[in-house]
């Protein structure tokens, strides 16, 4: 099953970084000297991915700026002998065959994917949400992907949560595979009370889905909020089509809240060569105040 296409949903407001995303979209804020948005893409183009769709809303086009040639920006850097940094802003425009859609209303994640389908075509594809930064090489799409490719059907990412937090999270019914990590999905259910939830395998934003998901999503029902939801939809899915789910390897980082962008601000910072020690300083010295 070759994978060339994947999609980004970035059309959210971004409302738990107000007022800062008045301006700026949430997809471009920093970790460290990166965008969120930066990191994911590079995750899907090390998964062989080649073609890679985002979904944006109006007010946010310097998501579409971001990823634009800007020689004279380039020309000017190495004229004054920065040239690791021209380098690094041609990397940026060189980084993937990158193109846009508009999603017009905010309907949910499931409409967000609708809204891709003229550019996905009807070719198998993956669905990252910049929201969840992933540490880990080779990435958590890689991993998902590795299981879709084995069993020949879609497949999402999985991690155990804490029982007491799991009415925060979308959760997968499975059972065992016969791979390590590896389970069927039966049920998808989301944000269960901790009673009623079938099991403490929360779904994280990487998703390897057929195009059948398409029609699936075109026959879900809004929910309370006239949303679309994908996991509604991956549930009509799962009744013509097996499921996998992945217990992948690596550190999650809630991206889309501020303390879990300044955690992997910090955590990033401490495992490069170039900013490890001058972070770990800064660590030291606020904590002894």
């Amino acid at each position: 099953m070759k994978v060339r296409k994947a999609v980004i949903p970035a059309a959210g407001l971004g409302t738990r970084f107000l007022p800062v995303t008045k301006s700026v979209p949430k997809e471009l804020l920093p970790i460290l000297d990166r965008p969120m948005l930066q990191y994911v893409v590079e995750e899907a183009v090390e998964a062989g991915i080649e073609d890679i769709i985002i979904v944006t809303s109006r007010g946010k086009e310097s998501i579409a700026a971001y990823f634009q040639p800007r020689p004279e920006l380039e020309s000017r850097l190495l004229e004054t002998g920065a040239i690791e940094m021209a380098q690094m802003v041609k990397y940026v425009s060189n980084l993937a065959d990158v193109s846009f859609v508009i999603q017009e209303e905010p309907l949910g994640l499931g409409h967000a994917i609708l809204t891709a389908m003229e550019a996905v075509g009807n070719e198998p594809f993956v669905v990252i949400l910049p929201d969840d930064i992933i540490d880990y090489r080779p990435g958590a799409t890689s991993q998902v992907l590795k299981i879709a490719q084995g069993y020949g059907c879609g497949a999402i990412a999985v991690e155990q949560v804490p029982w007491d937090i799991i009415h925060n999270y979308g959760v997968v019914a499975v059972e065992k595979s016969d791979q390590a990590r590896t389970y069927r999905v039966r049920q998808l259910v989301e944000k269960p009370p901790m009673a009623e939830a079938p099991s403490n395998l929360s779904i994280v934003g990487r998703y390897v889905l057929p195009p059948d998901i398409f029609e699936c999503l075109q026959n879900t029902p809004p929910g309370a909020k006239g949303e679309i939801q994908l996991t509604d939809g991956i549930g009509l899915l799962l009744e013509s089509r097996d499921v996998y789910a992945y217990e992948f390897v690596g550190t999650r980082y809630d991206g889309g809240t501020p303390l879990g962008l300044l955690r992997a601000s910090l955590e990033f910072g401490l495992a490069r060569n170039d900013t490890a020690q001058a972070v770990q300083t800064l660590i030291n010295s606020l904590a002894t105040g």
